[in-house]
């Protein structure tokens, strides 16, 4: 079986939609539609229909397409269980320890609280894709909204536990920022600091940074690694416990 294929469909500000698309059957899944048109543009020029809409959250960027699109195609729309009352229409829903097959691809379903309360994540281990929507970002995390920062720091750990050669499929093009911010606490980093250089050049083509590898992140990604002593030692908190640090990062984060 052919892995997927991922399409990225720029949307918003700096929203990604993603395609799904399996070229042995020609199905096709579309991942948090915030806006349609360009989703349907890049739909048409290639010709694909799409069976499904896969929602992570119910943030009106992430879903306010999902009604045009299914409008036009017929989806069957797919989402957080948790989330009934705020994503309206939703055929499945998923929870944790759940799974969701596409195309005969299987998605391991994992809940991921702390950006929104109800937030899920798919995981495809054929194809090493990972859907984080808003909880993982490259060189980053979502802003703790709905949920508390021991709940995100509980999501974030359960996604770094998956393979390193998981790619990242994140919602948003927040990387250069990120990485400013991640270099501004942690400027000892070698490997790091060459990241936040290709993601200058990749950025002053106009190129996306999205995906990463965990592999990647678990080196680079401050927010990931809260337990770890050098990163708790750089912003002066050596012997606190993971959650302390992962607050105070986030907190410094949400005031850069």
């Amino acid at each position: 079986m052919a892995r997927l294929e991922v399409v990225l469909v720029p949307a918003r500000s700096d929203n990604y939609v993603y395609l799904l698309h399996d070229a042995d059957s020609g199905a096709t899944a579309v991942v948090d539609p915030g806006e349609a048109a360009p989703v349907i543009a890049a739909l048409e020029a290639r010709g694909w229909k799409p069976s499904h809409i896969i929602n992570t959250h119910h943030h009106g960027d992430h879903i306010e397409g999902n009604e045009a699109v299914r409008a036009k195609y017929g989806c069957t729309l797919v989402g957080p269980k948790s989330e009934t009352a705020r994503i309206s229409g939703m055929d499945v829903t998923l929870a944790e320890g759940d799974s969701f097959e596409f195309a005969g691809h299987k998605a391991e379903i994992f809940e991921t609280p702390g950006h929104t309360l109800g937030h899920i994540a798919f995981f495809f281990p054929d194809s090493d894709i990972l859907l984080s929507g808003d909880t993982l970002f490259v060189l980053g995390c979502g802003r703790v909204f709905e949920g508390t920062m021991e709940q995100m720091w509980d999501s974030l750990k359960k996604l770094r536990a998956l393979p390193a050669s998981t790619r990242i499929y994140c919602g948003h093009e927040y990387t250069q920022s990120n990485a400013r911010f991640a270099v501004s606490i942690d400027g000892g980093n070698a490997k790091l600091k060459a990241q936040a250089a290709e993601i200058d050049r990749l950025r002053a083509d106009g190129k996306p940074t999205v995906p990463s590898t965990l592999g990647d992140e678990l080196e680079t990604n401050p927010f990931l690694r809260a337990d770890d002593p050098a990163l708790a030692a750089a912003i002066g908190m050596a012997g606190a416990d993971p959650v302390a640090v992962f607050t105070e990062v986030r907190h410094r984060k949400d005031t850069f």
